[in-house]
């Protein structure tokens, strides 16, 4: 009887936990974020086609223009499971500061407002407003975007009109890219925290 008791007890634990699973996915809650969490085949993704539109549509630029940068990045890192749209400013003297909010897309997922911040530090002068169009590499959900991401040294380039530099955070890599009044690509060292709400700090 005693064994038997245990194992109601047990088997009733669990199926109570299964039941309570259930239920929270009813719920519509979102899954734990983080590389571990990724679902069978990752998310999806974006076609060159698609991104070429809309770099060309959201930065001002050309078909043309847009299409050389995102060929270099697609030859680079492969097809995005995101991007973020928005606006930027942005200046230094040696030491400088940028600031920016957009909006994060994933297929089948609703838009994610985003803001950024972060300090640099180089051979870096001048000022930029713009608005940049953001691709993210193995984003599995959107809550991965909320951390900071240092710059790759040495992986900024200019092309077509676009200038283009990666940042990286564990497994997930994003790769901006700019098209604004003073735009400038200096050498500098520095990193961009992405939050959910706006900070002037820029550290």
């Amino acid at each position: 009887m005693i064994l038997d008791r245990r194992t109601l007890i047990i088997g009733g634990l669990g199926v109570g936990a299964s039941v309570a699973g259930q239920a929270l996915a009813a719920d519509g809650l979102p899954p734990p974020s983080g590389p571990q969490y990724a679902p069978q085949g990752g998310a999806k993704t974006y076609e060159r086609s698609e991104i070429v539109n809309g770099v060309s549509d959201f930065l001002g630029v050309t078909a043309e223009a847009a299409g050389s940068a995102i060929e270099k990045v697609f030859h680079e890192r492969g097809q995005p499971t995101g991007y973020i749209a928005g606006e930027e400013g942005s200046g230094a003297i040696v030491f400088g500061a940028r600031y920016g909010k957009g909006l994060l897309y994933m297929k089948d997922r609703e838009p994610q407002t985003v803001y950024w911040q972060g300090p640099s530090a180089g051979w870096d002068f001048g000022g930029n407003a713009g608005r940049t169009f953001t691709l993210c590499y193995n984003l599995q959900y959107p809550d991965m975007i909320y951390r900071r991401f240092p710059g790759v040294e040495g992986s900024a380039y200019f092309i077509g009109g676009v200038g283009v530099n990666y940042q990286r955070a564990e497994d997930v890599t994003l790769a901006p890219m700019r098209a604004g009044v003073g735009f400038r690509l200096g050498a500098a060292l520095g990193y961009l925290s992405y939050s959910r709400k706006r900070s002037w700090l820029p550290i």
